[in-house]
């Protein structure tokens, strides 16, 4: 399906932005389009991260195999950084044509994998805030960064046991996955030894999944009152991850919702397939990765 390489003209690394699509053309039609379309969302929902923005931005997940794990992983920062213009443009187009201002969504970089070299990349271009899975990870990537970039900030965005609870609060300034009584006990606990409360918000399972993590909807304004009441001003806001082959405006409007129900104010919601979607519905903070940074190891 792909043009062989010995057929291509030179161009630039996998994984650089364009503002205008520079992938091989593909045959048209409702059928491909659909199935286009939710093998991106797929791959975004899967990994948090992976998928890319549709149109302008390059496509960086219907490209050919590259031939070895660098060129597939590790970006330029020119690259990096044209990448990350392309997404602030796309963020800035939608939160404009939804009546907002652009600088009311925060852009979180999903770093998860990459190495410190590109974060230090995505600084270079102007990007303060980044998301982590593994909180071992954040810590040995971030606290070395933070010493000559004090204003990174640090989002945990994977599931967190509790017994890392500690080094969460230790070590982040956002953790987005709050989502059980037992994780908020280990959460209390961590930020008393610590000395210092990380924003928290609470992971809602909007689609009720059951091999996602997540508080379900019919025990989210329960859950949320109560940690309210433990946490106070350190509950600040909302998560979710919305079905894979659902459309998530509606899970994105519930969530939104939610928060104003409780007077949050912070909606993390929208990833690299689905953010223009997430923020014409009131996305505070969207999560995207691979846009930025290409394609993460398998």
């Amino acid at each position: 399906r792909h043009t062989p390489a010995s057929a291509r003209p030179s161009a630039a690394r996998p994984g650089a932005a364009s503002c205008r699509s520079t992938a091989p053309p593909r045959p048209r039609g409702r059928a491909i389009a659909a199935a286009s379309g939710s093998a991106s969302r797929r791959a975004s929902v899967n990994s948090h991260s992976t998928g890319a923005p549709r149109a302008r931005c390059r496509d960086l997940t219907a490209r050919a195999q590259p031939t070895s794990l660098w060129s597939m992983t590790e970006l330029s920062p020119s690259e990096i950084a044209a990448n990350l213009a392309c997404v602030r443009d796309r963020i800035a187009a939608a939160a404009r044509q939804a009546g907002r201002l652009p600088q009311d969504v925060t852009l979180v970089a999903v770093s998860k994998t990459h190495p410190a070299a590109a974060v230090a990349a995505a600084v270079a271009a102007g990007q303060t805030v980044f998301g982590e899975n593994r909180v071992q990870e954040a810590a040995g990537k971030f606290l070395p960064l933070r010493a000559a970039n004090p204003r990174l900030r640090l989002h945990i965005i994977g599931g967190l046991q509790t017994n890392k609870a500690r080094e969460a609060v230790r070590v982040a300034d956002v953790i987005e996955t709050l989502d059980r009584p037992r994780l908020a006990d280990a959460l209390e606990d961590a930020i008393a030894r610590e000395g210092r409360a990380p924003d928290l918000l609470v992971q809602v399972n909007v689609g009720d999944e059951a091999q996602k993590s997540g508080i379900p909807r019919a025990g989210a304004d329960a859950f949320i009152e109560t940690c309210q009441a433990r946490f106070g001003a350190a509950l600040t806001g909302l998560m979710c991850i919305p079905p894979l082959d659902a459309d998530p405006a509606a899970h994105f409007a519930w969530l939104a919702g939610c928060a104003a129900r409780h007077g949050l104010r912070v909606v993390s919601m929208g990833m690299s397939a689905d953010y223009e979607t997430a923020i014409a519905q009131g996305a505070t903070h969207v999560r995207l990765g691979s846009a930025i940074f290409g394609t993460r190891p398998a």
